[in-house]
C-alpha cells in the first residue's frame, strides 16, 4: 500500500507512550496499535483529529504517500 502510517514517529517525538495516546483520545490499546502497523483500512477523521490534537501535529506528519513504480506510465 502507498500509504505508510507514521504514527510510532510522532509518539517517539512527542515522548508519549502508545497507552497514554489511547486513553486520551479515547479508543484501545489494541485499535491504536492496529493503525500504527497500519493494519487497517479506513481511520475516522474525528480520530485524525483526535491523535493530532493530541500529538501537536498535523495529519502530514502521521500519514506518508509514496508513488509506486507502476503508477508512472
Amino acid at each position: 500500500m502507498p500509504i505508510t502510517v507514521r504514527l510510532d514517529v510522532m509518539l517517539a517525538k512527542r515522548k508519549m507512550k502508545s497507552k497514554e495516546l489511547a486513553t486520551r483520545i479515547g479508543i484501545s490499546e489494541q485499535n491504536l496499535s492496529l493503525l500504527k502497523s497500519g493494519k487497517v483500512r479506513g481511520v475516522r477523521f474525528e480520530t485524525l483529529a483526535a491523535i493530532c490534537t493530541a500529538l501537536e501535529c498535523q495529519p502530514g506528519d502521521l500519514l506518508e504517500y509514496t508513488a509506486s513504480d507502476d503508477s508512472e506510465d
